[in-house]
C-alpha cells in the first residue's frame, strides 16, 4: 500500500463556546487530515515535534492509538507542548490564541524511506517558518526527487499577513515541489487581497502548479486544472465547529488519490468525473468534521470508508 508522509505542526486545541471550555483535542492542520486518514487504515506518518510533557505524551499515545507512525516525531525534554485556545462564535468558526515553548533547534529526524507515488502532506506557516526552512526544505524536494506525490496547503493565516512579501520566495518554492495547491478563500485573500480563483492560478500558480483547488465553506468548491475550471457543490448543515474541516477535506482529497489510484503518472490526465470523485470525498470527510468537536472524522465515519 502507498504511504502517508505529513509534517506539520502538534497542538492541543482547547475549545470555548461562550467562555466555558467545551473540548480538549489534539490537533494541528496536517495533524488532523492524518488522524483521520489513519483512522480508514491507510499507512500514515507523521514528522512534528511536542514537548516531552504529559500532553505530549497523550498526544503520542493518539498518534499510536489511531494507526500513525510516530518514529519520526521529535520530543523536547524540559519544553511544553504547543496549545491553542480555540474560541467558537455564534457561526461555530474560531478564532485562536496560541502558547509555544519551542527550544532554539527543531525537527531533528533522518529522511523516512520515502517511495514513489506515496503522498507527501505539507502546509500552513509550519511550511514557510524561516525557523524550521532548513529542515523542512530538504525533506520536501528528497520526497520530491523520491518520486511522491506532493499535496500542499497553503493554511496561511492573517495573523501571518504582514510576512508575506518576505516569504515570497519560499511560497514559490512550495508552489514548485507541490502536484495539487489547495487554499480556503479566506487563505488566499490573507496572501493575495482577493480570492478570484483563475487570477489567481494564473498569475501565481500555474508558472509552477497545474492543478489549484479553492474551497469555500457553504459556498463550495473550485478545481482548475492546466487552465479548466470545474466547481462543486458543498453540503449544507448547522455545523458544531468548523475546526479542522479544511484539514479533513484535504484528508478526503488524499484518500481519493489513494482509492482512485492516482499516482504521479496520471495525475496530470484526470477528468471531470474524477474530480468529481476526489471532491466528492474532501467535502465527505470535511462536512463530517463540522458535525462533533473532536477536528477528525468519527471511527464509524472511517470504518465506512476502510480501504
Amino acid at each position: 500500500m502507498r504511504r502517508i508522509y505529513g509534517i506539520g505542526e502538534t497542538i492541543y486545541d482547547i475549545l470555548f463556546r461562550n467562555r466555558q471550555p467545551v473540548a480538549a483535542v489534539p490537533g494541528g492542520s496536517v495533524f488532523n487530515g492524518l488522524i483521520s486518514l489513519g483512522r480508514t487504515g491507510l499507512d500514515c506518518t507523521f514528522i512534528t515535534d511536542i514537548g516531552a510533557d504529559r500532553v505530549g505524551d497523550y498526544i503520542l499515545s493518539f498518534m499510536r492509538e489511531n494507526g500513525i507512525n510516530t518514529d519520526y516525531v521529535s520530543c523536547y525534554p524540559g519544553k511544553k507542548t504547543a496549545v491553542s485556545l480555540a474560541f467558537l462564535d455564534d457561526n461555530n468558526d474560531a478564532s485562536y490564541s496560541f502558547y509555544k515553548d519551542y527550544p532554539n533547534s527543531r525537527l531533528d529526524f533522518e529522511m523516512p524511506p520515502i517511495q514513489k507515488n506515496d503522498i507527501v502532506v505539507f502546509g500552513a506557516y509550519f511550511a514557510l517558518n524561516p525557523v524550521l526552512r532548513p529542515k523542512v526544505g530538504p525533506f520536501l524536494e528528497y520526497a520530491k526527487s523520491q518520486g511522491a506525490v506532493m499535496y500542499y496547503d497553503l493554511n496561511f493565516r492573517s495573523g501571518h499577513s504582514h510576512e508575506v512579501e518576505s516569504l515570497k520566495d519560499t511560497f514559490r518554492q512550495n508552489f514548485m515541489l507541490a502536484d495539487i495547491v489547495r487554499g480556503s478563500h479566506e487563505d488566499l485573500i490573507n496572501l493575495f487581497g482577493h480570492d478570484d480563483a483563475q487570477e489567481i492560478y494564473n498569475k501565481q500558480i500555474s508558472p509552477y502548479c497545474k492543478l489549484f483547488i479553492r474551497t469555500m465553506g457553504p459556498e463550495g468548491v473550485t478545481v482548475i486544472d492546466k487552465g479548466i475550471e470545474y466547481g462543486f457543490d458543498s453540503i449544507r448543515i448547522e455545523p458544531v465547529s468548523t475546526i479542522g474541516a479544511g484539514d479533513n477535506f484535504n484528508a478526503g482529497i488524499v484518500y481519493g488519490l489513494i482509492r482512485e489510484n492516482i499516482t504521479g503518472q496520471n495525475i496530470d490526465s484526470m477528468d471531470d468525473e474524477t474530480w468529481s470523485r476526489l471532491v466528492g470525498y474532501g467535502i465527505a470527510f470535511g462536512t463530517e468534521t463540522c458535525l462533533n468537536l473532536s477536528n477528525h472524522v468519527s471511527h464509524d465515519f472511517a470504518e465506512k470508508y476502510r480501504l
